[in-house]
């Protein structure tokens, strides 16, 4: 089950989304966290974020919405308190999953990451607003994603860069090849789709931020459709993510073109959700016939 992202060895392809696993230590309790291929980190800031107002979560028909808003510790806490905490009982690949309200932020934080040991790849969350250019996310402009892809490759270069893209787009694969232009090393994708839910007996949106990111088991075909049509038009490695629920779901984002798949809303629904589908994936592996997970990579 074995496989390789960018040159780190991971010893299966399933990695807990951001925002959905915490820090790592909070599911240390549960099970042995070394069954995980690797863990992408609560995305970070270069400060402290408290995050949105509440309510920010609403449930879905096979799906939730968040507006969480990327509350964090900041960038010096992930680095000098989170990951060390983290690598005293992991020893698997950890992923800084890090995000930025203007190139300069994204830049500074990427930095500081690239200099970490203990960090193995780093995930550029494009999902964030660009405050400078009236809110609009980098990652629904391939200009603006690819500048931010360029500004961090020149601080990155000790570690694996990769590209988490917004699926809030007209053309994904516009973006990504975009991205790969730039210097990405790899891609992650999809974050999350934008959604509402309306409290009817209230007559107001359930969501104080009256907008959030639709996520959970619905988003899978959409998101399976973004992967193969970025593998197929990019030459580089993509982490698989959106409404991945099982060991077949794996399976089928690894045929779509990924080389490792990221687990999410399900972890919030199931804090064991990884756990059962690396141990399912062997059981559907033989059921398939398959000897090597990488072998099915985008042969679809």
């Amino acid at each position: 089950m074995d496989i390789e992202l960018c040159g780190v060895h991971l010893s299966n392809p399933v990695v807990p989304a951001s925002g959905t696993f915490g820090f790592g230590t909070e599911l240390a309790d549960a099970y042995d966290l070394n069954i995980l291929g690797a863990i992408s980190l609560k995305g970070t800031t270069k400060e402290a974020r408290y995050g949105n107002p509440t309510p920010r979560i609403a449930e879905c028909e096979n799906g939730m919405i968040n507006a969480v808003g990327l509350q964090n510790p900041g960038i010096d806490v992930l680095i000098e308190k989170k990951i060390p905490e983290l690598r005293k009982i992991y020893h698997n690949p950890i992923i800084a999953n890090l995000s930025g309200f203007s190139i300069e932020e994204y830049t500074f934080n990427a930095a500081l990451a690239d200099k970490c040991c203990d960090i193995d790849i780093i995930e550029i969350n494009i999902s964030c607003p660009n405050v400078r250019h009236g809110g609009m996310a980098f990652g629904t402009d391939a200009t603006m994603a690819k500048q931010v892809t360029e500004q961090v490759r020149k601080v990155v270069s000790n570690k694996p860069l990769f590209i988490k893209l917004s699926p809030n787009v007209t053309d994904i694969v516009a973006i990504a090849k975009a991205c790969e232009q730039a210097g990405a090393d790899g891609l992650t994708l999809v974050n999350t789709f934008l959604g509402m839910r309306i409290d009817i007996q209230r007559r107001c949106p359930v969501i104080k931020n009256r907008y959030g990111g639709f996520s959970g088991k619905a988003i899978f075909p959409i998101a399976l459709r973004m992967v193969n049509q970025v593998a197929k038009a990019c030459s580089i490695p993509i982490m698989g993510c959106g409404g991945v629920s099982s060991a077949e779901d794996v399976i089928e984002m690894m045929m779509a073109g990924a080389t490792a798949v990221q687990v999410g809303a399900e972890n919030i629904r199931n804090p064991y959700a990884c756990k059962e589908i690396i141990e399912k994936l062997p059981i559907v592996m033989e059921k398939l016939k398959i000897d090597n997970l990488r072998d099915i990579i985008s042969i679809v």
